[in-house]
This record gives C-alpha cells, sequence and structure tokens, in this order.
C-alpha cells in the first residue's frame, strides 16, 4: 500500500513525459517484461559533459569485462527520472543500477524501493565505509541502513577571477590562492576589494527566477549558525528565528549595497563572471567546464569560508549508486551491479573532471585526480557538507527547494525584510511539514 501512495503522488508525472520505443527498459519496466537486454541494465541522468564522462566509465569497465554488456538509458532529470524508476521498481522490473541523489535518498528508501547495500554483494569488493567520505556515506544512511553507494560530493563553492584577485591584493603569497577569510567582515571586505579592482560588480550569483540557487546559498549561510529547517522526519519546523534574520540581513546587505546585482539571470551572472565583470561567482562546481571553453580566462574555485559561523560550511549534494530491489534479480545478476558499480568508483577520476569530488577515497587521494585543477582545491567542502533536511519532499529538482528559495530571491532584491521573510518561511514549512507523506517515514 505504501508503494502505491508513492506511485500516486507521481505517477501522472512519469506517464506525462512521452515513452519511448516498445524495447525500451522503461517500457518493460512499465508493462512486466524483464528488462533482461544486457547483463547490467543502467539507469541515470547525466547529459552534457556529465553524460560524455559517464560513457568514458561505462566503456572502461567493459573494456576490463567484455564479455559482460552494459545498457544504459538516460532519463529526464528531476521528478520524472525518479517517478519512472520508483515505477518501474515497484511493477518488479527495475534496472540493476541507477543513479539518486542522495538528498532524494529518504523516501526512497521508506517507499522500500533500494536493495540495502549489505545486500548487494558490493563489501566482497572492498566498498566499505572507511573508504568513503564521512558525510557522503552518512547521508547515504538511513534509519541505521545503507542504501547507497555515493560516487561523488558537488558543493556549492566560491569562484574567483585571479586577474581581478591579484589587483584587489586578495591573492597569497604564492599567488596561486586566496588569503585566508573568515566571518562576514573579511568576506564583505575582499567583495568590496574586488569592486575597486575595477569590476561592476564583487560578486554575481544566478537569482532571478533560480530558487534552487538561491536555497543552496542561504542554507550554506544559515547552517553555520543552525541546524536543518525542519526535524522528524520533515514533520516539525525547527527555525531559529535569530539565525535566519541574520542570515537575511548578511544576504541584502550585499545586494542592498550594489555589491551584488539585486536580480540576476544565470546566463547574465556567466557573462559578467567570464568577462571580468565580476570578481565572484556563487555558483556549484559543476560550472567549471562552461568557463574552461572561455579563451583567455584565468579563474579558480575555493570553498567558501566560515561566515556566520566558526566553521565552514558546504551546502552540497552527492550522486549515488543504487541497486533498485528486484527479488527476482539473479545472484549472477547481482554480482555484475556490483563489478559495476566497483568499476565506475574506481574509475571517478574522469568523473572528477565535470568538477565533482569523487567520494570514493582511493581516487581522491590519487594522483588522478589531485592534478586536477581547481578540483583539488576544494576538496574540503565535501568534508564540511551539509545536504538538505531528511524529509520526504527535499531535495534536488523538488517544489520545496522551488518555494524556499521563492522567499530567497525575494530578500535578494529588496523587496521584503529578513523579519518579513523568516515569517514567510515558516508559513510555506508548514504546508510541508502537515502534508500528509506518500509513505510511512520514520
Amino acid at each position: 500500500m505504501a508503494r502505491r501512495r508513492f506511485l500516486a503522488l507521481g505517477g501522472g508525472l512519469a506517464l506525462t513525459g512521452g515513452l519511448g520505443a516498445c524495447s525500451s527498459p522503461l517500457v518493460s519496466g512499465l508493462t512486466g517484461a524483464q528488462p533482461n537486454t544486457a547483463d547490467v541494465v543502467y539507469w541515470n541522468l547525466f547529459t552534457g559533459g556529465d553524460g560524455a564522462n559517464m560513457v568514458l566509465m561505462e566503456k572502461a569497465f567493459q573494456k576490463a569485462h567484455p564479455r559482460l554488456t552494459v545498457e544504459a538509458t538516460i532519463l529526464g532529470w528531476g521528478n520524472p527520472y525518479y517517478t519512472k524508476l520508483a515505477l518501474a521498481t515497484a511493477s518488479g522490473t527495475p534496472p540493476d543500477v541507477g543513479i539518486s541523489h542522495l538528498s532524494r535518498l529518504p523516501l526512497l528508501a521508506a517507499a522500500g524501493l533500494l536493495e540495502p547495500v549489505e545486500n548487494a554483494g558490493v563489501t566482497d569488493l572492498g566498498i566499505t565505509r572507511d573508504r568513503f567520505t564521512p558525510a557522503a556515506w552518512h547521508k547515504a544512511t538511513v534509519d541505521g541502513t545503507v542504501y547507497a553507494i555515493p560516487l561523488d560530493t558537488h558543493p556549492f563553492v566560491l569562484f574567483y577571477n585571479v586577474e581581478l584577485a591579484k589587483k584587489a591584493g586578495l591573492l597569497n603569497a604564492a599567488g596561486d590562492n586566496l588569503k585566508p577569510m573568515k566571518g562576514t567582515s573579511d568576506f564583505i571586505d575582499a567583495v568590496k576589494a574586488m569592486k575597486a579592482a575595477g569590476a561592476s560588480y564583487g560578486a554575481v550569483m544566478s537569482i532571478t527566477a533560480d530558487p534552487s540557487t538561491a536555497w543552496r546559498y542561504f542554507s550554506m549561510i544559515y547552517s553555520g549558525l543552525a541546524g536543518p529547517v525542519v526535524t522528524g522526519s520533515g514533520t516539525r519546523i525547527d527555525i531559529n528565528d535569530d539565525a535566519m534574520r541574520e542570515t537575511f540581513a548578511f544576504m541584502q546587505s550585499l545586494t542592498a549595497g550594489g555589491l551584488m546585482p539585486k536580480s540576476l539571470t544565470g546566463s547574465g551572472a556567466n557573462a559578467l563572471f567570464s568577462t571580468g565583470k565580476a570578481g565572484f561567482l556563487f555558483d556549484g562546481e559543476w560550472q567549471i567546464p562552461s568557463y574552461r571553453l572561455v579563451k583567455g580566462f584565468n579563474f579558480n574555485v575555493v570553498p567558501f569560508p566560515a561566515l556566520l559561523g566558526p566553521k565552514p560550511v558546504a551546502y552540497a549534494d552527492s550522486h549515488a549508486l543504487v541497486i533498485p530491489r528486484n527479488s527476482q534479480r539473479s545472484s549472477a545478476r547481482t554480482g555484475h551491479a556490483a563489478q559495476f558499480i566497483k568499476s565506475l568508483l574506481d574509475n571517478s577520476a574522469t568523473w572528477a573532471q565535470g568538477g565533482h569530488i569523487p567520494a570514493w577515497l582511493p581516487t581522491q587521494r590519487s594522483k588522478a585526480f589531485l592534478d586536477q585543477s581547481p578540483q583539488h582545491n576544494y576538496v574540503e567542502a565535501a568534508f564540511n557538507a551539509q545536504y538538505d533536511p531528511v524529509a520526504w519532499y527535499t531535495g534536488a529538482g523538488s517544489d520545496f527547494q522551488n518555494t524556499m528559495g521563492a522567499t530567497i530571491i525575494e530578500v535578494l532584491a529588496g523587496r521584503t525584510s529578513p523579519k518579513n521573510a523568516v515569517s514567510g518561511m515558516r508559513a510555506d514549512l508548514k504546508r510541508y511539514t502537515t502534508a500528509r507523506p506518500p509513505v510511512t517515514m520514520k
């Protein structure tokens, strides 16, 4: 019954996305046919540069295991992907391996759709807790059971224009990184220095119609002062009003003072930063490949310093590998899936080329990764990672992020005060915390 309720939540979303050829793994899952078209059936949501890197990793597996075949299916990012994964799993014909954001894991686990890692045969291959970034492994654990194998950590980070930073006197003696900063005073002084060095703005960020980025920015700062905004598996509002007002006031001080634009599209932020008209950019590390394409543009990336709290916090999420539950999957097929997962981990230096920090410590400590710049600069962010609060409605691409981000955008634009923003966010959270979850959450 819990699974039916889960599917009822998003079933329409999956069915309106359109179905491909009748032989596709998705249609097989919906019609009850076993998707055994390859030794490993793998679903993911990667396109663009990430998609190209994933293909290279899949080919590396097939080269190392020439007798095994992989069929990789790419589905629509966000809710469509997760709903289709749930539909196929509940019908008894899921892929052998799938991708999940760790922020989406609590609902998938509570719905009984995932195989615990200890049952997946990966431990025998050396895939154990001590070989992963601790924060990612902890987030892969739901009620004491590990349901996912983290592939990466992708944090919200601080980009900076190297030439402007040099003019502003913000580089260290070696000239290869920013001088240490701590607290809002140091940070605001650095943003001011970037503007004084010739930039139109000290810093930029995608704001207009980009609530997810606004949420990441807010969550990083607020988490330095307080815990998650909801607790009790998403059933209880747990806001610290003073910390939230202080967070909003700091964010608004940058835009109200002209150091950052009050509203700006993603393309506008990219244009200002890449043309030397902004000193800092607040964004996810996944933007690194785009800026590498800008000829002659010298930029670097570091974790955000501690701002409103004593320790630095990095808002982050992780892509992880999951084995959807399937009582009909043979032990041989489970073994192939485990080998495939191990191969992706071993080849995750390729994955890191997209900006992501490998969660697999043997790769994270390897020369193949440490030679990648600027990726090795912000590894610390993976250890300071703060994920979305545990709830059935949170996570990557969720309506929750859109709703919370909309209030934050109003603060950045100066259309609402920090005090009113706290009241607005509390009202929005009440809608979520009192909504009936599609499955029973512990």
